[in-house]
């Protein structure tokens, strides 16, 4: 937690059960394992109250007769709310429900370490001083459940997902994980941190490898090394994920049954971690390029064919000016052709030179259509660029914009 604030975080996520361990099996069930957890959670609350940062803390929380796996909110010196575990799995290594029951879904009031908070799935956490900072929580196997509860917790407005985890490894898994996360993401237009399970949990039944993730409407914006120790940050960008969501209208909000709980920061300047690219549609990679490129051709290339197959279309006529507007152009109608099955001699390629159109330019516009095949004419179009001039009564001599834009028209 202190290294967090040191760093600027102002949102810390913990693994799952990280105050006992997930592994701790029927040790969860002793008396003396869960009062240490409760004492343990009291110095974590005492040592928040002179942070910043809102962290979220993996533990058991007894209640009502009943243990719950939770995630914990602290800041400031007090507990601002709990959030069970719904989904139990008790599959493979996994045998939960032998120790904790579901959680409540709409937020209840129970008493923890001498406050009354909030208990339950359905709960936001929101800064003052930032409305789009808002963030919810589910735990591990939630994530991984068909109906994860951090659709709801999107849709209610939570622009970021926390998720203490203990996901055991196995050969592929950090594969689908990573997929998983970056898919989640992006359907909730939301920002997802992973924290996951690692150094100090027994090896007895699993292996967790602490592979924390962080991503962002389907950016992976930070990866752990896996059986690393240690923390990752990095830089979301809330209000992108805000416009994202106005701009898109099945994004529909729904808050029933959400309470809300606010908390505050100190708002500060911070160096940026994330890389801002300065050309983000072009690829930096070549290959990455190569790809994004020829992506482009095709989508418009299959556009323009299925275009011409409805029209019964044998012949395209286009100006080629040896410019980088007409060649792609070119390329596209060269290649819907090839799609559609017909010869490149039904493409008229026209140049028609006039006062501007340079040596090198008409050349170019010449060499493109010949290698292509095309049926390449030419159309002198002074005589008519200085009829329009007379028309209009424009001075043959004034090298403005209407002189330029006669010879386009």
């Amino acid at each position: 937690m202190n290294e967090a604030s040191e760093r600027q975080a102002k949102l810390l996520v913990l693994p799952e059960l990280c105050v006992t361990g997930y592994t701790a099996g029927d040790l969860l069930l002793q008396k003396p394992l869960l009062d240490g957890a409760m004492e343990a959670l009291s110095e974590i609350v005492r040592a928040s109250a002179r942070l910043d940062v809102l962290t979220c803390v993996g533990s058991p929380i007894r209640c009502a007769g009943g243990l719950y796996n939770c995630a914990v909110f602290v800041q400031h010196g007090k507990v601002l709310g709990v959030v069970p575990k719904q989904k139990l799995p008790n599959y493979g290594v996994y045998y939960e429900m032998r120790h904790f029951s579901p959680g409540p879904v709409e937020p209840v009031r129970i008493r923890l370490l001498g406050e009354e908070v909030l208990f339950g799935a359905k709960i936001l956490f929101a800064c003052e001083e930032m409305s789009e900072f808002v963030v919810a929580a589910e735990v591990c196997e939630d994530l991984w459940a068909p109906d994860s509860p951090s659709v709801q917790h999107a849709l209610a407005g939570a622009t970021i997902i926390a998720n203490p985890s203990a996901s055991d490894e196995c050969v592929g898994k950090a594969d689908y994980r990573r997929l998983l996360l970056k898919a989640q993401s992006a359907k909730l237009l939301a920002a997802y941190l992973y924290a996951d399970a690692g150094q100090g949990e027994s090896s007895t039944e699993l292996v967790v490898a602490g592979h924390n993730l962080i991503a962002e409407n389907g950016a992976l914006l930070a990866e752990s090394e896996h059986y690393s120790t240690g923390i990752i940050t990095a830089d979301v960008d809330l209000g992108f994920l805000e416009h994202e969501r106005r701009r898109m209208n099945t994004f529909a909000a729904r808050t029933d049954g959400y309470a809300v709980v606010s908390f505050h920061v100190q708002t500060e300047q911070i160096k940026l971690e994330r890389k801002i690219d300065p050309m983000p549609f072009v690829p930096s990679d070549p290959a990455e390029r190569a790809a994004r490129c020829e992506e482009i051709l095709s989508i418009q290339a299959h556009g323009l064919a299925t275009r011409m197959q409805h029209i019964h279309c044998k012949s395209a006529v286009l100006a080629v000016s040896g410019g980088l507007d007409s060649t792609l152009a070119l390329l596209v109608l060269a290649r819907a052709f090839d799609i559609c099955g017909l010869p490149h001699t039904g493409i008229v390629t026209l140049t028609m030179p006039c006062f501007g159109t340079t040596k090198r330019t008409r050349s170019n516009a010449q060499i493109i259509a010949e290698q292509l095949g095309t049926d390449f004419r030419e159309i002198r179009i002074e005589q008519a660029v200085k009829q329009h001039f007379a028309d209009i009564g424009h001075d043959l001599n004034r090298h403005d914009v209407t002189y330029e834009n006669s010879q386009a028209r």
